[in-house]
């Protein structure tokens, strides 16, 4: 399938149709948020399909206990924060989570590891290619 994700504003957050590489995936892997696959149940070749999604069933709500003060000395010397980068963090289960620097201090960083898409309402527009059983 082919999608593009945008904002309230208008602004594209993600789309495959600039690369012109459409998403391949399996309902319920994981791949898409439940919000998303649920807006593709039914949907067959050739269908396309425009839905704004409130933010809880997209990428969930602002969480204000998802924003951590961090020390400088927990990032690498050399790396270059700037604020709204987002970088890979290691949970200690060694799951990969984004954080998005928010505010930097002299002694602390500001990580805010809510998605970057938390709080607003989306636009999905996609358009499906096919649709194949699961090998």
């Amino acid at each position: 399938m082919h999608f593009s994700i945008s904002l309230e504003d208008g602004t594209v957050a993600e789309t495959t149709r600039d690369d012109n590489e459409p998403l391949e995936f399996v309902m319920g892997d994981g791949t898409m948020i439940q919000g998303l696959e649920l807006a593709l149940y039914g949907l067959k070749a050739g269908d396309k399909q425009t839905l704004t999604i409130e933010p809880d069933l997209a990428f969930g709500y602002h969480d204000p206990d998802n924003v951590h003060s961090m020390s400088r000395d927990e990032f690498p010397q050399d790396m270059q924060l700037a604020k709204g980068v987002i970088i890979e963090f290691n949970t200690p289960a060694g799951d990969e989570v984004p954080g998005t620097i928010r505010e930097i201090g002299e002694g602390a960083v500001k990580v805010d590891f809510n998605h970057p898409l938390a709080g607003h309402e989306i636009t999905f527009d996609v358009e499906i290619l096919s649709v194949e059983s699961p090998s």
